[in-house]
């Protein structure tokens, strides 16, 4: 059975670094917040100019004050901290992330980033994605494994406009964990219910499988 977009961001809370710095995109990795440990001592990051992002606040105790960089109201961590633009991508590009979370519309099997734009379409800007794609030390994406027309999003080769070349390090969907070798895309684990072939199916890219190859949240 496909993962919930819950259980995506869920999945990709575990591989961000104990004491680590983390900048979370829009769409499945906002969610990331609500599942990293306190006892991990994880700095979240927005581009908008905030250090100390929590998670989304109940319904009903929203500050409308209080806004990450898809201007969704979000809670303050103790000790958060605010700062102008310039400061926040100096952040980015001093390479003083340690992970970013970031969605995606393509990713290809070499680590090649689509993200921001389908030609023909209007689009509100590209953000801080390109920064962030070279400025983190990390770069793992959260998405649905195909389109809503059923179309594989990992492939050979981005037709949409790139946002970074070669700098995907981790793909998680609602398939699959996915990580990107030097000799092309691992499979490592599989959604519950999902089989190898469910996944070779919807990928256009060549997959490499896993000796260790096991079911996501099986130890948990």
């Amino acid at each position: 059975m496909p993962l919930s977009r819950q259980d995506i961001a869920r999945r990709a809370a575990m591989e961000v670094p104990r004491g680590g710095y983390v900048n979370l995109g829009l769409g499945i990795p906002t969610l990331v917040c609500n599942y990293i440990p306190e006892e991990y001592g994880v700095t979240v990051h927005s581009e908008n100019g905030v250090l100390g992002v929590g998670p989304f606040p109940f319904e009903g105790d929203e500050d409308p004050d209080l806004l990450n960089a898809g201007k969704e109201t979000v809670t303050i961590m103790p000790g958060g901290s605010f700062f102008d633009s310039a400061m926040s991508f100096a952040m980015v590009r001093g390479g003083h992330i340690d992970v970013t979370i970031l969605g995606a519309m393509e990713v290809a099997g070499n680590g090649d980033l689509a993200n921001w734009a389908i030609p023909g379409k209007m689009i509100s800007g590209m953000g801080g994605a390109m920064d962030l794609v070279v400025g983190a030390r990390k770069v793992i994406l959260t998405m649905e494994h195909v389109s809503k027309r059923g179309a594989p999003k990992i492939v050979k080769a981005c037709s949409l406009p790139l946002t970074g070349k070669s700098v995907v390090d981790v793909i998680i969907t609602d398939l699959a964990f996915i990580t990107v070798e030097t000799d092309g895309l691992l499979l490592r684990e599989l959604a519950p219910g999902v089989s190898e072939n469910d996944v070779r199916d919807k990928t256009e890219a060549h997959l490499l499988v896993a000796s260790d190859l096991c079911e996501m949240f099986a130890s948990d």
